[in-house]
């Protein structure tokens, strides 16, 4: 497939990236720079500006484009950059998409969300038919997601992508996390009650490799793994397999000091469960955190 990707740059996209290539696609960035790469097209969301042409080129489109939530600590201007980067990417391509004459529409638009949508859950399992929570990250969600809806109103196929917390190494949750246990002055934020759904890297580009193929697949879909734990259980697996104690828990007036706005959704609790994949028949290469955590440390 042709296949034009936004967000090409982050800890997720360059790893789709490859996955996507590997497969045999043919990938089109989007870049805010003038191209360097015969790969490259660049576009302006920010002003809504985006050739028709090179949309009308694609078979899919996959947008993964926002600021990190976890990579500054927030304050009102971040708040808004993390809201706009959304927005503006997400309309910029589903009006554009709309635009075109319907043979000419891509066949499928793939549009990152998050599992933010549920706000605090506490203990209560929620799913896709789960309606949208409160909170900052609730409402930039619910935004966020209703900005693909032009592409859906023009007949295309759209998957509002709600990721979880990816496990890797080199980035999201997990990398910021490894040097202060490794030094053993980690623990639990919190009480350690609040739930995490996770997904190993390797399930969550299995899963966008399935959704993109599976034309009877549409909206809403939780891509994360089927076993969520609490952040005491994987403040303890991960631990284990670091080697080193977890004993210094971080309490929550000092996570509010060190992350501003963020600490809030840092200690929300979100009970999720994948009912869509589970119900496509998608096969977890790693259904349980310890194999998870290990494929994150090892490959």
């Amino acid at each position: 497939m042709r296949i034009l990707m936004a967000g090409v740059s982050g800890f997720l996209g360059t790893r789709l990236v490859d996955r996507f290539t590997g497969d045999g696609h043919r990938v089109t960035r989007l870049v805010r720079h003038a191209p360097r790469t015969p790969d490259e097209r660049q576009w302006n969301p920010s002003a809504a500006q985006l050739d028709p042409a090179v949309v009308a080129d694609a078979d899919a489109v996959v947008n993964l484009a926002g600021a990190g939530v976890g990579d500054r600590r927030w304050n009102e201007d971040y708040k808004r950059l993390i809201r706009s980067s959304r927005m503006d990417t997400t309309t910029t391509l589903a009006i554009t998409i709309a635009g075109l004459p319907a043979a000419d529409r891509p066949a499928v638009l793939l549009n990152a969300s998050a599992v933010g949508w549920y706000g605090n859950t506490g203990d209560r399992v929620v799913d896709e038919d789960s309606p949208a929570g409160e909170g900052f990250l609730a409402d930039v969600c619910r935004v966020w997601e209703a900005a693909t809806r032009p592409a859906e109103d023009a007949g295309v196929r759209v998957v509002r992508l709600r990721t979880g917390l990816p496990l890797h190494r080199d980035g999201g949750m997990l990398k910021p996390m490894l040097l202060p246990f490794r030094l053993g002055i980690a623990g639990r934020l919190g009480s350690g009650r609040q739930w995490l759904p996770w997904i190993s890297m390797r399930d969550w580009l299995d899963a966008l490799a399935l959704l993109l193929a599976r034309d009877d697949l549409a909206g809403p879909v939780n891509v994360v793994g089927p076993n969520p734990v609490t952040n005491a259980e994987f403040t303890k697996e991960l631990a284990r397999q670091l080697h080193r104690p977890a004993i210094i828990p971080i309490p929550a007036p000092a996570l509010k000091i060190a992350l501003g706005g963020f600490a809030h959704e840092a200690l929300t609790s979100t009970r999720v469960l994948p009912g869509v994949l589970g119900k496509a028949g998608f096969t977890w290469a790693h259904p349980q955190l310890p194999s998870a955590l290990h494929a994150a440390l090892t490959e």
